[in-house]
């Protein structure tokens, strides 16, 4: 029971953490750009924000899915709750961790170019959305797999 707890518990560490540390990591890379862009063009600080707050999605969506597994843990989880927990909650953080990345490296680009003069603010929303797809798949999966409870 106790190691049920465990595993249930090092599952929700790893959907939190990682996908934090995805968002924290997506959102420096993003405002690093913003920092570059500033120097070139300020009057477009509304739109580099924009794109540079998308990468923070990814540690909400691990928050999210701590609120669906957390029910679960109880004294009365069983061994298969506590795997598909630790398992889901694995997924969901590698996932929303590399999506997060990916996701502001595209942001990036886009306040580059943004700043240099293109007018590339709504293809670059748009190409941001394909990384972040992935992390809402793994989040659909692991409240799924808790609805299968």
């Amino acid at each position: 029971m106790e190691m049920n707890l465990m595993l249930g518990w090092l599952g929700i560490a790893f959907m939190v953490i990682l996908s934090g540390i995805g968002s924290s990591v997506g959102i420096t890379i993003a405002g690093n750009a913003v920092v570059g862009a500033m120097k070139k063009d300020p009057t477009k600080m509304a739109s580099y924000i924009t794109l540079s707050a998308l990468p923070s999605s990814q540690g909400i969506y691990g928050f999210l899915a701590f609120f669906f597994a957390k029910g679960f843990l109880t004294e009365a989880i069983t061994s298969v709750q506590a795997w598909a927990i630790l398992a889901t909650g694995l997924a969901l953080g590698v996932v929303a961790l590399f999506s997060a990345i990916r996701q502001a490296q595209v942001c990036a680009n886009g306040i580059a170019g943004l700043a240099s003069g293109h007018d590339v603010m709504v293809s670059s929303l748009v190409m941001a959305v394909f990384p972040e797809l992935y992390a809402i798949l793994a989040l659909l999966v692991a409240i799924l797999t808790y609805f299968a409870f």
